[in-house]
């Protein structure tokens, strides 16, 4: 027979037992939904623990939606909204976009006048990604005439729009830009007379801006770092000036380390990456010489800790994936390589032909990256060389997927499309 002691003490348990269930509801309830806010996600490492499937059935594909416009830029998520940016080729009409995540209906498009210029025929009128966060969405593009960047709430309203100047470059513009704390950060690397610019992100307004002269239109994203025992600081990367350390409280170059060669007129594409204290950026010409660079820190300043010359990316940004980073070169060349010491594990060919123009994404542990023709192809991202599937888009695709709340977003040239279990 039980003692009333005992009787006690299991009826407290019990209690304790369910108050601890409720709790746990109330905090799943409450969690905040994950979010991708920029070009490959937080701080543009392209990295998520959702697991998404790897061989592709009718069944994956939860919703496919054709967009207003085309365009080769990222979709971004916050909470249940998706955003991007659109065009009309013919017109050069911008079209910002949001979507309702579930099910993939277009909630509103907003359309801006803008001139049709010449651009490159990869890239196009809506090659830039947005960035967003819990107060708006913030979406650029640029004309010969202006570089334009402007700020809707996640409804689709105006809240503020600047002009920016000219932009110069033959292959038109793609740069995307960041949300740090209470600014807008976004390169203004061009043909000539450039600048790198912080907007306060609630009304417009330059809050810094960092001129300097460059010679080639870049592409590159920002991203954020800080070294041991020193304070944050935004990453750029641009041919002329190499890589570059700023102050993202008042613009000041803490650091510029000229790393990229000279020789031939090379371009930033693909965006720096950080791996633990390291700061990697690439840099180069499509025919010729290309570098990956990572530097270290030494003091105040950056010292170059390894470089690689050979199967490097010129457009697609490295992945990093646990201590391995993984470069994806155009040609679908895929080189694994030890991110701390730069040492060269393997080289190997992801696919027998193909370009690439999207940068690869990793997903609980498994590497995706859209070939341009429309192929997703999926490898092993444990350091082991292993292609795991092909899946067909159906459509040309240039746009680095989001992934958000065990979903994949994949923009192709005119549709999106919605990868889950």
């Amino acid at each position: 027979m039980l003692s009333p002691e005992f009787k006690f003490v299991m009826v407290r348990l019990h209690r304790m037992k369910q108050l601890l269930l409720i709790f746990a509801v109330i905090v799943a309830t409450n969690l905040p939904a994950e979010n991708w806010p920029r070009f490959r996600g937080p701080n543009g490492t392209g990295v998520s623990d959702d697991a998404i499937p790897v061989i592709w059935k009718k069944e994956h594909f939860k919703w496919k939606t054709p967009l207003p416009g085309v365009g080769h830029g990222s979709p971004v998520v916050w909470g249940d909204r998706i955003f991007l940016l659109c065009a009309i080729e013919d017109t050069g009409e911008r079209i910002a976009v949001g979507l309702d995540a579930s099910s993939g209906r277009v909630l509103w498009q907003l359309a801006f006048e803008a001139d049709k210029h010449r651009h490159h025929k990869n890239n196009s009128f809506a090659s830039s990604t947005p960035a967003v966060d819990g107060d708006g969405v913030y979406f650029s593009w640029g004309t010969p005439e202006a570089l334009t960047l402007l700020a809707l709430n996640h409804d689709g309203k105006l809240t503020w729009r600047a002009n920016l100047g000219p932009v110069k470059g033959g292959h038109g513009f793609g740069a995307s830009p960041i949300v740090l704390h209470d600014l807008v950060v976004l390169s203004n690397d061009q043909d000539g007379e450039s600048s790198l610019l912080a907007l306060d992100k609630r009304t417009g307004t330059v809050r810094w801006k960092t001129p300097r002269q460059s010679k080639r239109l870049t592409y590159s994203a920002p991203c954020l770092y800080k070294a041991p025992g020193r304070a944050e600081e935004i990453i750029f990367t641009n041919w002329q000036h190499g890589i570059t350390g700023i102050d993202p409280k008042t613009g000041k170059v803490n650091w510029e380390n000229d790393v990229f060669g000279k020789p031939a007129k090379e371009r930033a594409i693909g965006s720096p990456i950080i791996a633990d204290k390291l700061v990697i950026g690439t840099c180069g010409f499509v025919t010729k010489f290309k570098h990956i660079i990572a530097l270290r820190p030494k003091g105040n300043r950056m010292e170059e800790a390894w470089r690689i010359e050979k199967s490097v990316p010129h457009i697609p940004t490295p992945l990093l994936l646990g201590k391995n980073l993984f470069l994806w070169n155009d040609q679908g060349i895929v080189t694994c390589v030890e991110a701390a010491s730069g040492k060269i594990n393997w080289s190997e060919r992801a696919i027998r032909s193909g370009r690439f123009f999207c940068s690869p994404v990793a997903a609980n542990g498994k590497i995706y990256c859209a070939e341009s023709g429309g192929k997703m192809i999926v490898m092993r991202g444990d350091g082991k060389f292993e292609v795991l599937a092909e899946n067909d888009l159906a459509e040309n695709c240039h746009a680095t997927p989001a992934i958000a709340n065990g979903v994949m977003y994949v923009r192709t040239y005119s549709h999106i499309i919605a990868i889950a279990e």
